[in-house]
């Protein structure tokens, strides 16, 4: 695959719902491949299903030829949920380099990058200062400097934050539900699709299915939530707009400047996602725009393309 001459990098983003890998030729930029594994929160994904999720996106990445020599690339970058300062970035470094080996590519360098670093680096012209914003099965924001993340807000997990993420959406959808049933809130056409994935729509079934499993599941209810206040549901529709809410006050944490940039992403804030909208008509008065990209893969290309 080198014989040719050519140089190459690889990107990884490892996010809290799945993995996406990215090789691409160091020069240009030209995608050559890419690969999608499972979630990768260097925090909540036990090493052995980290690893195994890395190697699984890593390997999409690389052309299919049987039987081929190791792939040798110049830098890897990867972009960890979890993996910041403080975080689990020892864990993220083990696990890819561990990736890695598994599929084959023999790496210059490895370097991990919280996702919030990559994210922004995802935005128009690969910026180097500004705002990041992620709103997915998570919540969190950051202010970066020289492409490296100097403060950030929110970002705290399901138990003591992530407020406005997915995950908040689900629960806050469950607790409108539950407070219509027993009368403290005004009834909701949440409460049609929650009986269904309950299996019944009684307080005991809802309440057992919170707590059957990971509270993150939760986070499979945020579609429902949009699908509801789409068809005209009020509840529905004023748990988006304070999810919204929230959102905003993580970007005014962070000190928001006008006219810088503030990049965007996640399934609740990327490309046509349900929040952006929202969050646009907020950040106006700061004399911010959000720019929505799909996610952070192509901002660990961009990162592992840097000079070094």
């Amino acid at each position: 695959m080198n014989g040719s001459g050519i140089q190459y990098v690889m990107g990884v983003d490892a996010g809290g719902t799945r993995t996406r890998a990215r090789l691409a030729e160091a020069a240009t930029g030209r995608t050559v491949g890419e690969g999608i594994g499972g979630p990768g929160n260097a925090l909540s994904v036990p090493a052995e299903e980290l690893v195994r999720h890395l190697a699984e996106a890593v390997r999409g990445a690389l052309p299919r030829s049987p039987g081929a020599a190791a792939v040798r690339v110049a830098v890897v970058v990867g972009g960890f949920a979890g993996g910041g300062p403080g975080g689990g970035r020892a864990k993220a470094l083990a696990a890819l380099a561990g990736a890695l080996r598994e599929a084959g590519v023999v790496p210059g360098a490895v370097e991990v990058r919280g996702d919030a670093e990559v994210a922004f680096a995802s935005g128009p012209g690969a910026p180097a200062d500004g705002l990041v914003l992620i709103a997915g099965t998570g919540a969190a924001g950051a202010r970066v400097r020289g492409r490296r993340m100097v403060a950030a807000a929110d970002g705290d997990g399901w138990l003591l934050g992530d407020a406005g993420s997915g995950f908040w959406l689900g629960r806050e959808a469950l607790r409108a539900v539950l407070r219509a049933l027993d009368g403290r809130g005004p009834r909701t056409a949440l409460a049609g699709p929650v009986g269904e994935l309950c299996g019944g729509l009684s307080k005991e079934r809802v309440v057992r299915h919170a707590y059957g499993a990971h509270p993150v599941r939760l986070a499979e209810l945020s579609p429902v939530v949009v699908r509801v206040a789409e068809a005209g549901d009020g509840v529905a529709a004023g748990l988006l707009d304070r999810a919204a809410d929230e959102l905003t006050g993580t970007v005014r944490a962070l000190g928001p400047v006008a006219g810088e940039p503030l990049v965007v992403t996640g399934g609740l804030l990327g490309p046509g996602g349900p929040l952006l909208g929202r969050l646009a008509e907020r950040v106006r008065e700061w004399g911010l725009r959000p720019s929505p990209v799909r996610d952070g893969v192509g901002g660990a290309v961009a990162l592992a393309r840097l000079p070094r």
